[in-house]
């Protein structure tokens, strides 16, 4: 895996449309709708995993929704130990709050390329909880350069969506703030999944 062609390339995929962009980042604003955008993040995904380069289509809405939904349950499966965590720091302190952000850290780590094997297998959720398989394939390219890019990519995230709530929340008494709100989390939900996809695809290229 050659992490920094991953990000780069990653980097520059949300821009290569900037009408689905816009689209894309319109529906994830909007609650209820915006399972059509985590439905159209697994799209993203399966996309790069046939070797397109271009963002797909928005055809087929409620299959979008439906993935969306399948995606949404796969988030909350992986995110129930930490929620759990996080309610108990709330009550007992610190000590907790630590083990909370230590889990949910080590949990990303599984999730994305859980999500990732779930797009390989057809949006199968089963295939997001198949641990041994997912460790098998994160082994595969190497657990280092694996986690290298992980940390990348958090960062990425991290950073970008601190600058993109703030710069959004100080215009959104203007239409441009939610224009620009549109655009980063549009951006940023492409940008992963992209990413996302080219580290798993990775991993196949070496089997």
């Amino acid at each position: 895996m050659y992490i920094h062609r991953n990000i780069m390339d990653s980097l520059r995929y949300p821009l290569k449309n900037w009408v689905k962009l816009i689209i894309l980042g319109v529906i994830l604003l909007i609650p209820i709708v915006n399972l059509i955008g985590l439905g159209y993040c697994l799209k993203a995904i399966r996309s790069t995993f046939e070797g397109s380069n271009l963002l797909p289509g928005f055809d087929n809405m409620v299959e979008l929704f439906l993935n969306g939904i399948k995606l949404f349950i796969v988030g909350l499966i992986y995110a129930v130990v930490p929620l759990i965590l996080f309610i108990v720091a709330s009550i007992f302190g610190s000590l907790f709050l630590w083990l909370a952000i230590i889990s949910a850290m080590a949990i990303s780590i599984v999730a994305f390329m859980g999500i990732a094997n779930m797009v390989y297998y057809n949006n199968d959720i089963g295939a997001a909880l198949k641990y041994q398989e997912i460790l098998e394939t994160i082994s595969t390219m190497g657990w280092g350069k694996y986690i290298i890019w992980w940390i990348i990519l958090m960062f990425i995230l991290t950073i970008t969506e601190v600058v993109v709530s703030i710069i959004g929340g100080v215009l959104l008494y203007y239409v441009l703030g939610f224009i620009f709100l549109a655009v980063g989390y549009g951006y940023l939900t492409l940008f992963q999944a992209r990413s996302i996809a080219l580290t798993f695809a990775s991993s196949k290229n070496h089997e």
